[in-house]
C-alpha cells in the first residue's frame, strides 16, 4: 500500500511554525472577540484575515480553532466526562483526525477542547497506509475506556465508503467492542438529533444533545508525537 501523509501541506512549516505564532496568536484574539459580539465567522474571518494578510489555510485554521464564548458553554455543558457504554461516531471525522495525527501533519487544537485536522474530504476518502493503525487506536481506546456499543456513522456518498466500512467491521470482530457501521446520505443530520457523540464538526456539536472528546484521549496517548498547533489561551 502507497504511503501517504494524510493532510499533508508543504506550506504549513512555514504558515503555522514559530515564526507564524505572534501573527496567528493576534489574529485568533482579534477573531474571537469578533464572534463573541455577534459577527458570523465567514465575515470576521475574512475581515481578520485580510487584515493580517493571512493565507486560505491559516483563515480556514483560525476559524476552526476559535468560537463564541456562548457557544463553548454550551459544549462544555454537554461534554461527557466519562465515557457511556454506547456512542455515536461521525466515522470519516473521526478516522481522517487519527490518519493526520499518524501522518505527522497539521492537527489544530479547539477553544472547546477538540482536537480538529485540515485535511478536508471534499467527497472523496481512500483507504491509506495509517487508516488500519487509526481503526486499531480507535478501537482499543473504546475497549480500555469500557464501551460495549459502537455505531459508526459514513457519509455514503463519499467514495471508499463501503471499504472503509468492511475494514471497519472486520477489526471490530477482533475486539469486544459491539460494532454497527451504518451508509447514511445525511450524517450531519442524524447526529446533530442524538446524545453520546463522538465528532469535533462545531455544527453538530452545538446542536447534539451530548458528546465525547474521544480523539484527544487517543492522540495524547497514543501519537503524543503528533503536530498539534496549540495558540495562546483566547476568549479573556
Amino acid at each position: 500500500m502507497e504511503t501517504v501523509k494524510r493532510g499533508y501541506v508543504p506550506k504549513d512549516t512555514a504558515e503555522f511554525g514559530p515564526k507564524a505564532a505572534a501573527k496567528l496568536n493576534a489574529a485568533a484574539q482579534e477573531l474571537a472577540f469578533l464572534l463573541d459580539r455577534g459577527y458570523d465567522t465567514k465575515s470576521a474571518s475574512t475581515f481578520v484575515g485580510n487584515h493580517h494578510l493571512l493565507s486560505e489555510r491559516q483563515r480556514l485554521a483560525l476559524a476552526r480553532i476559535t468560537s463564541p464564548r456562548a457557544a463553548l458553554a454550551e459544549r462544555e455543558r454537554k461534554r461527557l466526562r466519562e465515557a457511556p457504554e454506547a456512542l455515536v461516531l461521525d466515522g470519516f471525522n473521526t478516522i481522517i483526525t487519527l490518519e493526520v495525527a499518524l501522518s505527522g501533519s497539521l492537527l489544530l487544537e479547539g477553544m472547546d477542547g477538540t482536537i480538529r485536522d485540515l485535511a478536508g474530504l471534499r467527497g472523496s476518502y481512500r483507504i491509506v497506509d495509517k487508516t488500519v493503525r487509526a481503526v486499531e487506536l480507535l478501537l482499543a481506546r473504546l475497549e480500555a475506556l469500557g464501551v460495549k456499543e459502537a455505531l459508526f456513522y459514513l457519509d455514503r456518498q463519499v467514495s471508499n465508503s463501503g471499504r472503509l466500512r468492511a475494514l471497519l467491521l472486520d477489526k471490530a470482530a477482533e475486539r469486544s467492542v459491539q460494532m454497527q457501521v451504518e451508509l447514511h446520505p445525511s450524517v450531519d443530520g442524524v447526529l446533530s438529533r442524538l446524545e453520546n457523540v463522538v465528532t469535533t464538526d462545531a455544527i453538530i456539536l452545538d446542536k447534539c444533545g451530548s458528546w465525547y472528546n474521544l480523539n484527544r484521549g487517543i492522540i495524547e496517548e497514543a501519537v503524543p508525537e503528533a503536530w498539534v498547533l496549540r495558540l495562546e489561551p483566547l476568549g479573556n
